[in-house]
């Protein structure tokens, strides 16, 4: 009896103070991807709402922050209750978690788990922002996220990631939030959009981004941050798979932003630097939920599908008639969906798991799983988030006022406007009464 003691005490695992630092530092990682997200965001909508676009994303660090650590980490991965729902008072505040206490079963303390699950908490309402740029109240925003996070991301959380969660316990593969973050919230956009409406001039008045190396700025930033994002869900090293992780989130977004490019051309005769973002964006959402369970050649496959793919589907709003502003549905959704349903054909089987897809002999079972995890997610957050939306529109008002629209939303909502050009030229009002400068005085006679 005491050497099955010794034995049981000596496999229990302790803390890594290597793993430790390296979930801290992919905690920061993904933290800095929803500012990445506001400039990615920001840059492409007109200068008038460029201000307002910022903030939808940046507010969400200061709502979801505070309500993660009230109630949000209880419900997501508190102790299960019917598959549903998680709930633990100990996790209520954070106050009962001993500061070294580890979480189940791994060596990283409970509160570096923590707020590492809470920068996805926060990133994912924000991604929803982007459809409903230009036209919504910035209160109203604020009050859905807090709802939304409640009633839709902290229970699909537990759902996916959390144990006793029913997609969990079916074997559901999601690595880092291809179901429970990039569907989620394409989902919810979609259901936003279709009870609020369409802008105002939508398939009328050009609409272009105001500021192309914002977005590029933006795309850089959140392809750093992924590597935190999707190495780290793996919540330490000590075998390897966080590292075949992260080649395989480089290498899906090469390919994406590649095929993307490559579309682009083919079709509308152009290499664009907002495709190049674009596209880079779809295969880090591609790779989000497949990364861990295929190879380099599967992630560059997977990369190059979702980017064709996504290319194609942010045309759709133009065919059906949903003002997606800024491609939500065609980048998240679709790309969601095309990662999780991929993990059924690329999974091999020898990663993290010894589950393996269709091309490596595991037949169609995997599959089925995760096209249930798609669809239910997709399924029950679309309906939520209307039904949210709809009740908001109907109480306080979603939208802002046409004629406040029309004129910028940045001015009505904040007071503020993103760009200052009363001082452009050096002020040269100021200069108006005096004499002009000897230079200019000979280049006027120059130009008599």
């Amino acid at each position: 009896m005491a050497s099955a003691i010794t034995t049981l005490a000596a496999d229990a695992p302790t803390l890594s103070a290597a793993n430790t630092g390296f979930m801290l530092i992919c905690s920061a990682l993904v933290m800095l991807m929803t500012p990445g997200l506001a400039f990615f965001y920001g840059g492409m909508v007109r200068v008038k709402s460029s201000l307002n676009m910022l903030m939808m994303s940046f507010i969400s660090l200061g709502i979801v922050t505070i309500l993660w650590v009230l109630y949000g980490f209880s419900l997501a991965f508190g102790t299960d209750s019917g598959s549903i729902i998680g709930w633990s008072s100990d996790y209520v505040g954070l106050s009962g978690i001993g500061i070294t206490e580890l979480w189940d079963g791994y060596t990283i303390p409970v509160y570096v788990f923590a707020v590492f699950q809470l920068m996805f908490a926060v990133i994912t309402p924000a991604l929803i922002s982007g459809a409903l740029a230009d036209r919504v109240k910035f209160s109203a925003w604020a009050l859905f996220t807090a709802l939304w996070v409640t009633v839709v991301y902290f229970p699909v959380a537990h759902w996916v990631w959390g144990a006793g969660g029913w997609l969990f316990e079916l074997g559901v593969i999601d690595f880092a939030g291809g179901t429970a973050v990039h569907i989620n919230a394409g989902a919810a956009a979609l259901g936003v959009i279709l009870v609020i409406g369409k802008r105002v001039g939508f398939k009328r008045d050009p609409m272009r981004p105001h500021s192309l190396p914002l977005v590029m700025l933006g795309a850089g930033l959140l392809w750093f941050g992924w590597f935190g994002f999707n190495a780290g869900s793996w919540l330490g090293n000590d075998d390897g798979v966080g590292a075949v992780m992260f080649v395989n989130t480089q290498v899906a977004t090469a390919a994406a932003m590649l095929a993307w490019l490559v579309y682009e051309k083919l079709r509308h005769g152009s290499f664009t630097t907002l495709g190049a973002a674009s596209g880079a964006v779809a295969g880090l959402v591609a790779i989000t939920p497949s990364g861990g369970s295929c190879s380099p050649l599967g992630a560059i496959a997977i990369g190059a599908i979702a980017g064709v793919v996504c290319a194609m589907a942010v045309g759709l709003k133009y065919k059906f008639g949903y003002d997606d502003s800024l491609d939500v549905v065609g980048v998240h959704l679709v790309g969601g969906v095309i990662g999780s349903l991929l993990v059924g054909f690329f999974a091999t089987g020898g990663v993290q798991s010894d589950v393996a897809g269709l091309f490596y002999g595991g037949g169609l079972e995997q599959l089925g799983k995760q096209a249930i995890g798609v669809f239910s997610v997709l399924a029950y957050s679309l309906v939520v988030s209307a039904v949210l939306a709809f009740l908001l529109d109907k109480t306080i008002g979603m939208r802002v006022t046409e004629d406040d629209e029309v004129s910028g939303i940045d001015q009505v909502e904040h007071a503020e406007t993103a760009y200052d050009f009363s001082g452009a030229g050096g002020g040269a009002s100021s200069r108006s009464t005096a004499a002009p400068a000897p230079a200019a005085a000979a280049s006027k006679k120059v130009d008599a």
